[in-house]
């Protein structure tokens, strides 16, 4: 069981991370690139939180928490660009 559960979330995570870089290179706005590349960093959390959980790596928390923030940062930092770009 574990096993099938191992593939299905390695499965689930690949697809994910596929389809978010098709939107990153079909994307036809900017805002859409940077949704896309903010699902592409929160499918990475995910992996990442997955192998600590299953390996018990208590050290990875920190990594995770530092990818969080810059994915916030970068996320609001270019929405602030794109909106300055428009107006």
């Amino acid at each position: 069981m574990t096993i099938f559960l191992a593939v299905a979330l390695t499965g689930l995570l690949s697809v994910t991370a596929l389809l978010a870089l098709a939107r990153i290179y079909r994307g036809p706005s900017l805002l859409d690139r940077v949704v896309a590349a903010d699902l592409l960093l929160s499918t990475m959390l995910g992996a990442v939180g997955a192998e600590a959980a299953v390996n018990g790596h208590p050290t990875t928390l920190p990594v995770l928490v530092v990818l969080s923030l810059l994915g916030f940062v970068g996320s609001v930092s270019l929405v602030r660009f794109a909106v300055r770009e428009e107006a």
